[in-house]
């Protein structure tokens, strides 16, 4: 066959409009040139994230792991007998992020799917979904603002946890529903026509098969929301209070919801900026650290135990 020997020549036209040839077996070899360049630059890029990230880890448990001891992680601090403890800090975080989280999971996974499954008119929708997405990104700051004069005044509910937990659970909202929702829509339309082919009804349909199919970004936004409760500092020094005494969820609701508290993130602030002492805001930062993947891991789990029924 006419041209089996010939060399395959691809023809590039440049920008002066001149015309040239260059060899297939080079065109390819500039390509894996390039390919192994950005594979390279990805590979570093990935690599600097998580040394930066082992570097942070690794310096907090170097400065704070020495400064732990069981006395400071169960005992509440007191000038009088001379103690500097942590355990109302981390009974206060514990009981925010489970207060916000009742709050918060119900509304944000009901209003996601209202908005994919049970919403006719897109053009509401898509104004919702804009609402949100800009209400993901307010500062911190001014949900304070707002929690202050809506639950610690209007409310009559002053400095407290439940203050904190209701402002926390409003700011949470908006990443809930959209990572609920954008989850929700990657469960194929076959699944649904499928269940309601069946004789299955609407909220059976979502219950049995929309849901489970889509736990996955409810898990990832409840992580989500909890990295945001644990990290909050704003919120909980406008809104929560200081109060390092040790509260009783148990002991009187009324009065859990009236109490101050401040959490291992206030707390952390009062050792490092208050008085300057580094030693046990490092503690304190590696039981943040700790804490957070303990809850993190929870979720997985508990994500994993609803796919598998």
């Amino acid at each position: 066959m006419e041209g089996v020997n010939t060399v395959t020549q691809v023809t590039q036209t440049y920008g002066s409009g001149r015309e040239g040839t260059v060899p297939a077996s080079s065109l390819a070899l500039n390509r894996r040139i390039y390919d192994g360049g950005l594979r390279v630059l990805l590979w570093l890029c990935a690599g600097l994230t998580c040394g930066l990230l082992l570097f942070l880890i690794g310096y907090i448990c170097y400065r704070g792991v020495p400064n732990l001891s069981w006395e400071f992680l169960t005992t509440q601090e007191s000038l009088l007998r001379g103690t500097m403890g942590i355990l109302p800090a981390v009974c206060n975080t514990v009981y925010v992020v489970a207060v916000t989280l009742v709050i918060a999971l119900p509304l944000g996974v009901g209003a996601a799917v209202y908005l994919t499954e049970y919403a006719a008119n897109r053009r509401l929708v898509s104004g919702i979904e804009f609402a949100t997405e800009t209400l993901s990104g307010i500062p911190s700051i001014l949900y304070a603002l707002v929690g202050y004069l809506a639950f610690s005044q209007a409310m009559k509910l002053g400095y407290s946890l439940l203050a904190a937990s209701l402002t926390l659970a409003m700011m949470n909202l908006p990443t809930i529903i959209r990572t609920t929702q954008e989850s929700l829509k990657t469960v194929p339309q076959s699944y649904r026509e499928g269940a309601l082919g069946l004789g299955s009804g609407k909220w059976h349909m979502i219950r049995t098969v929309v849901l489970p199919g889509s736990i996955d970004g409810i898990v990832t936004g409840c992580i989500l929301a909890v990295g945001r409760i644990v990290g909050e500092s704003a919120v909980l020094l406008y809104v929560g209070g200081m109060d390092s005494s040790m509260n009783n969820f148990f002991d009187s609701l009324d009065k859990f919801a009236h109490s101050s508290g401040a959490t291992l993130t206030v707390q952390l602030y009062v050792y490092a900026k208050e008085r300057a002492i580094v030693e046990p805001a490092f503690a304190v930062a590696v039981v943040l650290l700790v804490l957070t993947l303990v809850i993190n891991l929870a979720a997985k789990v508990v994500g994993k135990k609803l796919r598998q029924r």
